[in-house]
């Protein structure tokens, strides 16, 4: 599997392709915004896109979803629980940052799902805290974890916007991630990465 990571929004969001080098097929995580940009690095990737995944609804990781949709032809997955909560400009917090947007996905997911796209397995981990249907996408057998804004290296995601709770996003942190194991590499939505381990000295 390989994974590189493109930094996209005024936010500094970092979006991630993902490939199974053995079919060059992959998707795509939180293209935030510089829908060309991010179509450059799949193009040297030499990667076929086949879906994009949403760990939240937040507007700097979705900014160019609507573009990427409908270049590749791919359909946007998010949680359930995401789903109507960031098709409202307030909650997904593009109306205070210009023009207001909404994305509508094409598929849901729940808790725990399993998952298989592009031939790469992975599992839908519901994290609620910094919108109620934030999440993760845990790929066990490469060992990596894209935490999205639920989980930063010596930090975590911000609760004070629309739907946000700190009680919930300790919760999620404590009793959903930090029993995954010890080694797994968090991939964040911002900043550096991290791993599981590093992370249980801050909970």
């Amino acid at each position: 599997m390989e994974i590189k990571s493109v930094l996209v929004s005024e936010a500094y969001t970092n979006c991630y392709l993902v490939k199974n080098e053995e079919t060059n097929e992959g998707f795509i995580i939180d293209p935030g915004g510089s829908a060309l940009k991010i179509s450059r690095c799949i193009e040297q990737m030499q990667m076929t896109p086949k879906a994009i995944l949403l760990t939240h609804g937040h507007f700097d990781h979705i900014g160019a979803v609507d573009e990427l949709r409908d270049r590749y032809g791919i359909k946007v997955y998010v949680s359930e629980e995401e789903s109507k909560f960031m098709q409202n400009y307030n909650n997904n917090l593009s109306v205070f940052f210009g023009e207001g947007m909404i994305v509508k996905p094409d598929i849901t997911i729940s808790d725990g799902e399993e998952l298989e796209i592009a031939g790469i397995k992975m599992k839908f981990i519901l994290t609620p805290g910094h919108t109620p249907g934030s999440g993760c996408f845990y790929v066990e057998d490469e060992g990596v974890l894209f935490s999205g804004d639920t989980l930063f290296c010596m930090s975590r995601g911000r609760t004070d916007f629309p739907g946000g709770s700190e009680r919930e996003i300790i919760n999620s942190i404590r009793k959903k991630l930090l029993v995954l194991p010890g080694e797994t590499v968090v991939l964040a939505g911002h900043n550096e990465q991290t791993t599981i381990d590093n992370e249980k000295r801050f909970y």
